[in-house]
């Protein structure tokens, strides 16, 4: 049976990628994808790309919890994998943060 989570969190994390390096970015966000579905933790994600500024990213990661994500994916073979890949672009986050849902949402 998978884990419910008790509390999800979602994580935002903003970056200012420079255009010519947008298509390395992305590469090796789908490299480190793996290492997330892998998880127990992570319940999903989305990489956004800004089209009014093109070198603006914004993921979103969906964890069982905050307490998981730092306690337990952090902790977890899967994340040096994960931050191996992404380590290089750390340096251009604006906002690397945790949010709780809301039950305002519509999707159509």
């Amino acid at each position: 049976m998978p884990h419910q989570p008790q509390n999800p969190s979602v994580e935002i994390i903003r970056y200012n990628i420079a255009v010519e390096k947008a298509e390395s970015f992305v590469n090796a966000y789908e490299e480190a994808g793996k290492f997330l579905k892998d998880s127990p933790y992570c319940l999903g994600y989305h990489v956004l790309h800004g089209v009014d500024e093109p070198n603006h990213f914004i993921e979103t990661i969906y964890w069982t919890s905050k307490e998981e994500h730092l306690n337990g994916f952090r902790k977890s073979a899967q994340f040096s994998g994960f931050f191996n890949l992404v380590k290089p672009y750390f340096e251009h986050i604006q906002e690397m943060k945790h949010y709780q849902q809301t039950p305002i949402s519509w999707e159509k």
